[in-house]
């Protein structure tokens, strides 16, 4: 059975600024010289809820509130300095889909890997891989170098290929697809299709009017803290009132 489960979790971040003095600074930018010192961003504070199997839980929050920073840390790509992080069942990231291709190697070839990568079997690959390529729409740029790929074309491909795991656990970041109306079209299909079949479902988004087509629950994130979490739309109008009294 599918779970996530963070304890006081706290991430930090050490950030390389510029510091100035009166004086100082105006020696320094004479000389053409900087004068560096870190500073520590708090990107996640205290952090502490779980989610059970069957759940679909939306992120929500300003820019820089947390929202994508707390999806990595989900997926295992950030450690925590902090608290505890327990993840129960197979996880599927789907952001940042354009990174991690093989630039040299063809569309064939980069569609086997990004599988592997993201957890299917050599023979679910196989069994995939057409059916990846037909909905990619790529034809016969497949057996060319992803080199020569527009960013569209890329992001075609890493979509095609990511949206045919079958995840117990779907991590999604506002994704986007490019391309022309049909594919976008075909794109959202496949995403609500790809969220059915998921156990758990964290999705973290801007759009408030689409949230409550997927997520029943929603946690509100401010500065790196849970500022509300329960049903979606008590917690998208709480974020909508805090909007409007600015």
């Amino acid at each position: 059975m599918a779970r996530i489960t963070l304890q006081n979790v706290d991430l930090e971040f050490q950030v390389g600024v510029e510091h100035h003095d009166t004086l100082k600074s105006a020696i320094a930018r004479k000389l053409r010289l900087r004068r560096d010192s870190t500073r520590t961003i708090r990107a996640l504070q205290a952090l502490t809820f779980s989610i059970q199997s069957g759940e679909r839980v939306g992120l929500i929050g300003h820019n820089g509130a947390g929202k994508s920073t707390l999806l990595k840390v989900m997926a295992g790509i950030y450690p925590p300095q902090r608290g505890d992080v327990r993840i129960e069942g197979h996880v599927c990231p789907l952001f940042e889909f354009a990174t991690g291709f093989e630039m040299d190697a063809s569309g064939w070839d980069n569609i086997r890997i990004r599988a592997l990568l993201l957890g299917m079997s050599p023979r679910e690959i196989e069994r995939k891989a057409n059916d990846i390529a037909q909905f990619s729409g790529l034809g016969e740029f497949l057996d060319v170098s992803v080199r020569y790929y527009s960013s569209g074309m890329l992001l075609r491909l890493a979509f095609a290929t990511s949206t045919a795991v079958d995840p117990q656990i779907l991590l999604l970041d506002e994704v986007m697809a490019a391309g022309d109306a049909a594919f976008i079209d075909s794109a959202r299909k496949r995403m609500n299709d790809l969220m059915e079949r998921a156990s758990i479902v964290v999705f973290a988004t801007h759009s408030l009017t689409v949230l409550p087509q997927f997520c029943e629950r929603t946690i509100l994130l401010n500065h790196g803290r849970v500022i509300a979490d329960g049903p979606t739309r008590e917690v998208v109008q709480l974020y909508t009132d805090g909007l409007k009294e600015k």
